[in-house]
């Protein structure tokens, strides 16, 4: 008998093309399964089949728990039992006892079958999986073999793919039969069906496309250096050359546009713009923001925001139909964008700058004339005044030494005026919020510090927010808000 195990095996794996222990693993699977129904109860059962000379051997098994998880007397040992015995054994160990082997020819032949066969099929598809990742391929061709619930399955080779109905383009009509290409997006390993997820609204999708299209993309002359989409409606791609010989728009574009309208024409005739990647950030923008022309850009690094000021004939075609040309360029640069007209710009920052000079005129106690020459030099913060090197203040007109070394050093009384004050604002905050139940003084100097000065304020926090706060795990820091939110209901 223990001959017949292993010609079974060495066909099935021949048949199948799956690793032996595969096989030997379902035979396992099956034998223990059989096993199992000598018995009323619902037992554990391991089976042993010896790699060389076929024999097996069964075995029941008790899972030791601690005493309080000890649920099923069936499958567990209690620890306590355990140690009664005297076995050595700890929480997560299993103890045996022999079982007679049954017969292997007397096994259900029905159960035997649909178990190996399942994982077989389990490991065929997981091996052509892997063979399909090991190729590297993201864009994906296959036809539709059916449609389920509005989502497409996709037959690719071997394998089938989902591609979900949020994932196709929007009015784009999709039948069983036709030929359809997606990017592969994730690997469903947990699912009972396809495994591959497809999308054809991603912006990959539209990089893989030119790279299928423009063959200097793969030669590494020109480089996508990011995407964006409307699916279906529009797209930005910014593209960059390696090669100062080679102008990537046009490249992308082809011979009379050839190159740009194949991949519209996958895209349900999604209209594409390529831009010119800068590593200037402000040019970047005025070239994703194109065709309209933009005539000022304010940048804000600290909000990572840009003011874009157009004359009003652009305005429209800057923000584009429904915001969809400003939203687009914001997602292709990474930056927010105001689009603006000049006046509104100017107004805008005027404001700013007032408040500027306000603080300047108040902090360093200088007359407006002053003020005003530091915020037109792009002095925004007492910082910049207290810490910028020396001759960057002695190259502004008018500023000699002993003015310069003036400003600098009332500016650096002014910050230590305030670091003192907010100091003393953390040290009563953390008096009124350590007196709560689970608060530590580390907590509430983390708080106070966050601008978190009284029960109220921690009450209104969310949960998320207070773990970033302060490194709490999650329980407890619902814990301290639910605490903190007490006296609201007790008012009530």
């Amino acid at each position: 008998m223990s001959r017949e195990i292993l010609l079974l095996v060495d066909a099935l794996a021949r048949e199948k093309n799956v690793m032996p222990d595969i096989v030997f693993g379902a035979l396992e699977m099956a034998l223990a399964s059989a096993t199992k129904k000598r018995y009323t109860d619902d037992v554990d059962v391991r089976v042993a089949i010896d790699r060389v000379s076929g024999d097996y051997e069964s075995f029941r098994r008790w899972e030791v728990v601690e005493d309080n998880d000890h649920e099923e007397p069936s499958r567990q040992f209690a620890i306590t039992d355990v140690n009664e015995k005297g076995l050595k054994l700890v929480v997560g160990d299993f103890y045996e006892e022999p079982l007679e082997p049954i017969e292997f020819g007397r096994i259900g032949a029905q159960t035997a079958k649909q178990v190996i066969l399942q994982r077989i099929r389990d490991a065929e598809r997981e091996q052509i999986l892997n063979d399909f990742l090991d190729r590297k391929e993201h864009l994906v061709t296959g036809t539709i073999k059916r449609i389920e619930r509005g989502n497409a399955i996709v037959e690719v080779g071997k394998l089938e793919a989902k591609l979900p109905r949020e994932h196709m383009i929007p009015k784009e009509n999709l039948r069983v039969g036709d030929r359809v290409r997606a990017y592969l997006v994730k690997i469903d390993r947990d699912g009972r069906g396809a495994q591959l997820i497809l999308s054809r609204t991603v912006p990959e999708f539209i990089a893989k496309l030119f790279e299928l299209e423009v063959p200097e993309i793969e030669e590494g002359l020109i480089e996508i250096r990011g995407a964006a989409r409307d699916p279906g409606a529009r797209a930005k791609i910014a593209v960059k050359s390696n090669d100062p010989r080679v102008d990537p728009q046009g490249t992308c574009i082809g011979m009379r546009g050839s190159r740009v309208q194949a991949v519209t024409g996958e895209l349900a005739g999604e209209r594409v713009d390529i831009v010119l990647w800068s590593a200037d950030p402000a040019q970047f923008v005025l070239g994703a923001l194109a065709p309209a022309e933009v005539q000022k850009i304010m940048v804000d690094e600290e909000s990572h925001s840009m003011d874009v000021a157009v004359d009003e004939e652009n305005l429209a075609m800057a923000i584009g139909r429904g915001g969809q040309n400003v939203r687009l360029a914001a997602e292709l640069t990474g930056w927010n964008l105001n689009i603006m007209t000049l006046e509104q710009v100017e107004q805008k920052h005027e404001v700013e700058y007032a408040k500027v000079r306000e603080l300047f005129m108040a902090a360093l106690d200088v007359d407006e004339e002053v003020a005003g020459i530091l915020v037109q030099e792009g002095f925004g913060t007492l910082e910049e005044v207290a810490y910028v090197p020396l001759n960057e203040m002695l190259d502004i007109d008018g500023f000699d030494e002993n003015l310069v070394n003036e400003l600098r050093s009332r500016a650096r009384d002014s910050l230590l005026t305030q670091a003192i004050a907010k100091e003393e604002q953390v040290e009563n905050s953390v008096e009124e919020l350590q007196h709560l139940e689970g608060m530590s003084p580390e907590i509430a100097r983390a708080l106070a510090s966050n601008g978190i000065a009284t029960r109220d304020d921690l009450a209104e926090l969310a949960v998320d927010e207070l773990v970033e706060m302060t490194d709490m795990n999650a329980e407890a820091a619902k814990q301290l808000i639910m605490t903190a939110r007490a006296h609201w209901f007790e008012q009530q």
